[in-house]
């Protein structure tokens, strides 16, 4: 399994002492499904915009191939074997071969400093909006740093599947159809636009997609199935893409 991660700081206000922060990780993103990394199937124009105007870390590498350890190490700046967490939670351990696999934590544990509460003493509001997978009820964001928690606690993928009703304690279930990565960038742009003129705000949005169940949007797929059907080259927008294309011009 590969993940991709993208990360942009971006300052929204150029007066204020300290940048806004914008942290976007896509769990299960191939490296070569965006526009500017090779693939000529997925459409990605606004990223790969923000791409031509900023610098790519083109040999940056997550902590790990798999969902938890990778957040233990983004959240706390550490090697995952450091915190104890080195499969995705609660993994996968056979206990009928040979070599068993150490003895994972569960969570990430609360004594352990996250870069949300650093960056809170330095008067940051912090977000966390997305797939957490880092502990149940007593370790959620909220209880690692984050002011405001949006959809994020204990499952890898959503219960709910990627449509509302989402089965989740931490997101209020939206109007028919609607999507959940849709959802979370919404609730995302929401919060950046309230904020622009407090204090520093750091958001980390962390997608579900593309992470199993597969299911795409329904608003998409006719026009990628006539695509893979008719090979042709149009320009819709992936919706992982919409991020960047309802944010801010101020961004």
């Amino acid at each position: 399994m590969k993940k991709f991660l993208l990360f942009f700081l971006l300052s929204l206000n150029l007066n204020a002492q300290a940048p806004n922060i914008v942290y976007i990780l896509v769990d299960d993103l191939g490296w070569k499904d965006l526009g500017y990394s090779g693939s000529t199937f997925y459409e990605t124009p606004n990223i790969d915009k923000l791409r031509n105007e900023s610098y790519e870390f083109s040999s940056a590498y997550a902590a790990s191939s798999v969902c938890s350890p990778t957040r233990a190490s983004i959240m706390t700046g550490k090697h995952p074997a450091r915190v104890n967490i080195t499969d995705w939670i609660p993994g996968d351990n056979p206990l009928d071969r040979p070599f068993l696999g150490p003895k994972d934590l569960h969570q990430l544990p609360l004594e352990e400093i996250t870069i949300a509460e650093k960056l809170k003493n330095y008067g940051y509001t912090t977000v966390y909006s997305g797939k957490w997978h880092l502990g149940s009820k007593g370790y959620y964001p909220e209880q690692n740093g984050f002011d405001i928690n949006i959809g994020g606690f204990e499952k890898g993928s959503p219960p709910g599947g990627y449509y509302t009703p989402y089965k989740n304690p931490k997101l209020s279930d939206g109007p028919e159809g609607e999507y959940l990565t849709d959802r979370l960038t919404s609730e995302s742009i929401k919060f950046i636009e309230n904020n622009k003129k407090d204090n520093p705000f750091a958001l980390f949005l962390a997608f579900y997609t593309v992470h199993t169940p597969i299911q795409a949007n329904k608003k998409h797929v006719s026009y990628f199935e006539n695509k893979l059907n008719n090979c042709l080259l149009y320009t819709s927008p992936s919706p992982r893409d919409g991020l960047l294309s309802r944010m801010p011009s101020s961004a």
